[in-house]
């Protein structure tokens, strides 16, 4: 009988082992599917977040170029406001040379052919300068070819402007000087008539840029050669 019960505990143990192993194979077996899902639900909840940070950048990289694309077009809007104005200020010197001649009867046809703004990187004006550089008469030399290769008769009003360095009347004097010049030279130099040129200034009075940095200052030193018919 000992032996007997020996053998039925032996059985009911050796039975317990199995029915464990069965339950934690039947187990791993029904899990082993929902984590597959789950590994496949969080590789894509993954790859969704690095997309939305793809899309995040983006959008700031895109947002950055509109913005970089606004300030673009406000300085290019600005210069064309300038470049706008600066003609119409041209224009106006222009059509006051056209009464100018046309009153004293010093032309044939009264119309403005064309205009050549002889700006300081051509001039060459210091402050307070009218000596005309070898550079000057060079860019003279030029537009007394130009005129000569047109074979018209024309009138040239030659226009000083000075930057606003200085008072007013001075500034005035020294535009007139610096015209005067320029006259001088078309005459002795360029072989052109003096009863068909005028020179007269504008001193500071219209300036095409500021007057509060050199760079400004040197494009306000020009003269203006206004050619008429």
């Amino acid at each position: 009988m000992k032996n007997l019960a020996k053998l039925l505990a032996l059985a009911l143990l050796l039975s317990g082992c199995a029915t464990q192993k069965y339950v934690r194979e039947y187990v791993q077996g029904q899990l082993k599917p929902v984590n597959t899902r789950v590994d496949v639900l969080e590789s894509r909840a993954n790859s969704t977040d690095a997309a939305i940070r793809s899309s995040t950048a983006n959008v700031e990289a895109t947002s950055k170029r509109l913005d970089e694309a606004v300030i673009t077009l406000k300085v290019h809007a600005d210069r064309l406001g300038k470049n706008e104005a600066d003609i119409a200020q041209v224009s106006k010197t222009a059509q006051e040379a056209l009464e100018r001649a046309a009153a004293a009867g010093k032309l044939a046809e009264g119309k403005l052919a064309y205009e050549v703004v002889l700006s300081e990187d051509k001039v060459k004006f210091g402050h307070g300068k009218v000596l005309l550089s070898k550079a000057a008469m060079a860019a003279l030399d030029e537009f007394v070819a130009r005129i000569k290769g047109e074979n018209r008769s024309v009138f040239i009003e030659v226009q000083g402007h000075t930057d606003s360095t200085g008072s007013a009347a001075v500034n005035l004097k020294v535009g007139q000087q610096r015209a005067d010049a320029v006259r001088r030279y078309l005459h002795a130099r360029g072989g052109l008539p003096l009863h068909r040129l005028s020179a007269m200034s504008y001193g500071e009075s219209l300036s095409v840029a500021s007057n509060m940095n050199r760079e400004g200052r040197a494009q306000n030193r020009r003269v203006v050669l206004v050619v008429l018919y």
